[in-house]
């Protein structure tokens, strides 16, 4: 097993805890209503390097530094323990995972190679039993889409796609480049261009696209809508109270004075052509409903990720955090993956507002906010028990939002009422 401590990192010599801690689990525990929740979502790491060099990587560019000593790509031999601990843990919770997610992620996922994809597919197909439904998914920079035997080996499991795009040549460009410096944007979209053929184009899912403030929002939008996505999912960058994100003031709104104008052309465009899933998931919190998102609403942590050498990992954005912070010590040859439910950072994300700060608890848009994306709430020191250093952005456009939708409400109300 990979000697990694669970918890209890401390910010220096004598430094306090920093949070969540062992104790909190004890705590947690002790309560005899609480109950730790199986895994949903498994996140598997099929290559731990990419043919592009974007300057904003949480992989490769932030804190944590593991992927050096990490294999290069998924083996045969740990692709099958994968499989086995899936079909272990799917088996014991089927009565509570009537559906899965695997998504394949890396580095750049494709860089196996399209045998290796389908050798994995196969065997992550077969862990579920019956009457669990499993959905496979990969993330891309779409570069290696422009392959037919990869495109039919996608198509032959019913892999769904998601596509990173931050908009236009020059918005794109700015920080998706080669190591040379040379922009992605053109194979990128002969990527797209191959798999938007009629035979493939259902597979496309997912526009992801990373925020910069210095990009035009409406630009940005109308390109990404264009690709012709069932949905796009625009990322706050990320970062965190020792370490801020790019083109972050204390106290400022820029990036939801960057994201309100794209809702308005939006929510105002009959039908929509794409669905957005930041205001998606605001607008049916807003209506009592639920996010389907981790980065709004009080939801259950259900997700683990694994790398290339079998270590069992937390979601890897906490990779901005600090050098180790993904890791629980634990990994698939052998631990199950129930042995993950009871890591300090899965019951931190398990326990619904009691993993929240005061000032978030006390907050009047905590449900629909639910304290933002969890790498965004890391502060030196003390952990994750804060809010998220997005808190002025997140409050600006869930009020927006909220107000526009609630007025639309209240005035159909009114119409019926005639």
């Amino acid at each position: 097993m990979i000697e990694v401590p669970m918890a209890d990192r401390a910010a220096g010599p004598g430094a306090v805890q920093e949070w969540p801690t062992a104790a909190l689990v004890d705590e947690v525990l002790a309560d005899r209503v609480w109950a730790p929740m199986p895994f949903s979502e498994f996140i598997v790491k099929t290559h731990g390097r990419c043919n592009i060099a974007c300057d904003y990587c949480y992989m490769y560019e932030m804190a944590d530094q593991s992927w050096r000593s990490k294999p290069m790509a998924l083996t045969r031999a740990t692709v099958d323990q994968v499989a086995r601990r899936l079909a272990g843990h799917l088996g014991a919770h089927a009565a509570e995972l009537p559906e899965v997610i695997v998504k394949l992620h890396g580095g750049e996922a494709l860089l196996v190679g399209a045998e290796e994809i389908d050798y994995a597919a196969t065997a992550f197909r077969a862990a579920a039993p019956e009457g669990t439904a499993m959905r496979l998914s990969l993330t891309t920079n779409a570069i290696l889409l422009d392959d037919e035997r990869m495109l039919e080996t996608l198509l032959k499991h019913d892999v769904q796609v998601a596509v990173s795009l931050d908009g236009g040549r020059e918005a794109n460009d700015r920080h998706r480049k080669y190591a040379n410096g040379k922009g992605s944007y053109d194979k990128v979209m002969q990527g797209l261009r191959a798999l938007r053929q009629p035979r493939y184009a259902r597979l496309l899912q997912l526009v992801l696209c990373y925020i910069d403030v210095d990009n035009d929002p409406l630009a940005v939008y109308e390109e990404l809508a264009s690709i012709g996505a069932p949905a796009v999912e625009f990322s706050l960058p990320l970062g965190n109270w020792s370490q801020p994100p790019p083109g972050w003031v204390a106290d400022g709104t820029a990036f939801a004075d960057w994201l309100i104008p794209v809702f308005d052309r939006w929510y105002g465009t009959t039908p929509v052509p794409t669905t957005v899933r930041l205001f998606d998931d605001i607008m049916a919190l807003v209506l009592g409903g639920h996010s389907t998102t981790e980065g709004t609403g009080i939801g259950t942590f259900r997700t683990l990720t694994v790398d290339t050498d079998g270590s069992i990992e937390l979601v890897d954005t906490l990779r901005s955090s600090f050098e180790g912070a993904p890791q629980t010590g634990l990994d698939v040859f052998h631990d199950d993956f129930d042995a993950a439910r009871s890591h300090p950072g899965v019951v931190a994300r398990q326990i619904g507002v009691r993993g929240l700060s005061d000032t978030c608890r006390s907050c009047a848009v905590m449900e629909i906010c639910g304290g933002g994306q969890y790498a965004h709430r890391y502060r030196e020191g003390s952990g994750f028990l804060n809010p998220s250093v997005f808190c002025a952005d997140l409050t600006k456009l869930i009020v927006h939002i909220r107000d526009r939708v609630l007025a639309d409400v209240e005035a159909l109300a009114a119409t019926q009422e005639v």
